[in-house]
């Protein structure tokens, strides 16, 4: 099966090891070019100067540290991302993200290619 996906470079960022391994696989099953995983706001900052990225696939907190720097660097930059996050739904943050697309963790696969697909169809 195809998908919009294909051949597009997309960060990852997730600080839970074995559900980064697991977004990574599923990634590249949908024949994605996984940039990272990372897990810290400061390697996913430094992966989106030093790549050309299509997209992003982010955590929202990590370790306790919120990626807002990230969002605001991606938005800045015009490329897409989908927040997958188990921290969204909390009322104060929610506000905070606003209009962009979430996942809730955990995070449903069988959704994913069609989320991916949809947010990242204008990317060349």
């Amino acid at each position: 099966m195809q998908y919009d996906v294909q051949g597009k470079n997309i960060l990852v960022l997730e600080d839970d090891a074995l559900l980064a391994m697991d977004i990574e696989d599923f990634l590249s099953d949908l024949g994605v070019d996984v940039i990272g995983p990372v897990s810290d706001i400061a390697a996913a900052l430094e992966k989106i100067s030093a790549t050309d990225l299509d997209g992003a696939v982010i955590d929202l907190n990590l370790k306790g540290e919120l990626s807002f720097p990230v969002i605001e660097r991606l938005r800045a930059e015009s490329i897409p991302f989908v927040i997958c996050s188990g921290y969204a739904e909390i009322p104060g943050i929610r506000t905070q993200l606003t209009g962009l697309t979430i996942i809730s963790k955990p995070c449903d696969f069988d959704n994913l290619p069609n989320v991916l697909a949809t947010e990242f169809a204008h990317t060349g």
